[in-house]
């Protein structure tokens, strides 16, 4: 038996301005988080994007064409309740993030590692005062509390709806450092994503490409690039 899926049942998506923000009427009536609550949003552009994935439903709902809707209702149903833990939780990866984690053969893969993931270690400590230092080896051993503080501040900058792009900014990279790049600009979204890939690529290259493993960094690169697009949609005019 097929699965249900909820149909298209609106003429028109709009925006709507109200005293706490931006939300989206569907001929009138506001769209809802999948838990009934307002779909309130911090900006009128994050709410344009919404109601653009809406007005492009052309028979069924399906949220995985909709990534703006589904990083928002993630915002307020998932973050926001909890987002001291979803702190933490990225902070930890300050203590084991892939850039400092490095192979000690082959060699052209280890110089590799050094050409294109030190200049983002330097830029973290340049920029937001946090060294991170490499590692080689199988044992773990810890970075310095002050740059795990630093890194830790960053986060609590962050409201829900940036949190929200940064814990998938980290999660699909494995790595506090170019998440935080990302939402500074410091390299273009694509070789920021690029620098994540540096290991797989390189293993490509001596053994040749996988179609499954290709299909499932090509979806994870967009997840990237879709999280990238949510943090700038958080204070766009």
């Amino acid at each position: 038996m097929s699965e249900w899926a909820p149909k298209r049942f609106w003429t028109e998506a709009a925006v709507k301005a109200d005293p706490d923000g931006y939300g989206v009427m569907l001929d009138g009536k506001p769209v809802r988080t999948p838990g009934k609550n307002p779909l309130t949003m911090p900006t009128r552009a994050m709410a344009e994007k919404v109601a653009a994935e809406w007005d492009a439903v052309e028979k069924t709902i399906d949220p995985r064409t909709m990534p703006v809707t589904r990083a928002a209702n993630s915002a307020i149903e998932k973050v926001a309740p909890q987002k001291a833990a979803v702190i933490e939780m990225l902070a930890a990866y300050g203590d084991t993030d892939l850039l400092c984690y490095r192979a000690d053969h082959p060699e052209g893969l280890v110089a590799r590692q050094a050409k294109l993931w030190d200049p983002a270690l330097d830029w973290a400590a340049e920029t937001l005062g946090a060294r991170l230092e490499p590692r080689t080896g199988l044992m773990p051993v810890p970075q310095s509390p002050e740059a795990l503080a630093k890194l830790n501040a960053e986060l609590h900058k962050f409201d829900e709806f940036q949190l929200t792009a940064v814990h998938d900014l980290v999660m699909l990279t494995s790595s506090l450092v170019l998440g935080l790049a990302a939402t500074r600009g410091w390299q273009t979204p694509e070789y920021i994503w690029s620098l994540s890939r540096v290991d797989e690529d390189w293993q490509e290259a001596q053994w040749g490409e996988d179609d499954e493993a290709q299909a499932a960094a090509a979806a994870r690169k967009e997840g990237f690039l879709n999280a990238v697009l949510f943090f700038e949609l958080c204070s766009a005019e």
